[in-house]
Order: C-alpha cells, then structure tokens, then sequence
C-alpha cells in the first residue's frame, strides 16, 4: 500500500513538473525571437519587425496606447524610439507555456536614457508558433507604480 501510494502521488508530480526537451528547444527560440525584437527595436529595422510580428498583432504601451495591426504598431514603435532615445534592453523572466503553439513571456524592460536615468518597466509578450517559426502576437507594456529591482 505505501508503494502505491509512492506511484499515485510522487511520479506524476514529477512527471509534470519537468520541462520538455521540445519547450527547452521553443525557449531559446523565443528567447532569441525576444532579442530579435529588441534588436529590431534599436536598430528601426522594419524589415525584420514585419518577420516577428504576425499582421494583427497589437501593442498596449505603458502611456495607455493601443496600437492595433502590425503597420500601426511598427509605426508607433519608430516614433516612440525617435521620441524617446535611449538604450532598450530586455531581459527573459518567464516563459510559460499556454500551449504547444502559445506562449506567454514576461520581460524586464529597461530604458537607459542618454543623460544616465533608467527607466524600469515591464513587457508580457503573447508568442504564437506560425509557419514553423514562433512570431510576437501581442505585446503590454507596464510601468510599476513602485521601483521594481
């Protein structure tokens, strides 16, 4: 009896505790897809922005604009890096898979500002798997109202 009761509670927590080999292969392709993201961010790279990001995605950012559509979001995305100079730098918290072709990741956001101020924030990427690659679906940004560290 004590072996069965082994076998009922202990392996299966165990078993669906570990991460799969084929999410530790989706998180570095997300975790590159990310730094993908940044990149394009830094460098006002359309073209690659149209390749991670799927045509309806939308975008809140932390002024409260909604930027629906991959055009409105690339666009507000220009203008805010024009507008707002600095450094953008994100930082993989969380992966967490919502499914096999959705995952949900947090992200520190760091903006360092050309006068050394640095802004901390948060982003939450939706990421779909889409003609076998994974691609940004959605995007929030958040501004704590108290210091994250």
């Amino acid at each position: 009896m004590k072996n069965l009761l082994w076998i009922v509670f202990l392996i299966p927590g165990l078993a669906l505790s570990q991460i799969t080999s084929d999410q530790k292969d989706n998180a570095l392709k997300i975790h590159h897809l990310i730094g993908e993201y940044s990149k394009a961010r830094e460098t006002q790279d359309t073209v690659l922005l149209k390749k991670i990001l799927t045509e309806d995605m939308d975008q809140l950012v932390s002024s409260g604009e909604w930027r629906n559509g991959i055009s409105e979001a690339i666009q507000g995305m220009l203008s805010s890096t024009q507008s707002n100079p600095g450094t953008r730098t994100l930082e993989v918290e969380k992966i967490k898979f919502l499914s096999d072709e959705i995952a949900l990741v947090d992200c520190r956001y760091f903006i360092q500002n050309p006068n050394g101020e640095q802004r901390k924030m948060w982003s939450s990427f939706v990421v779909i798997w889409k003609k076998k690659e994974w691609k940004i679906a959605a995007i929030r940004n958040m501004s704590p109202t108290r210091p994250s560290d």
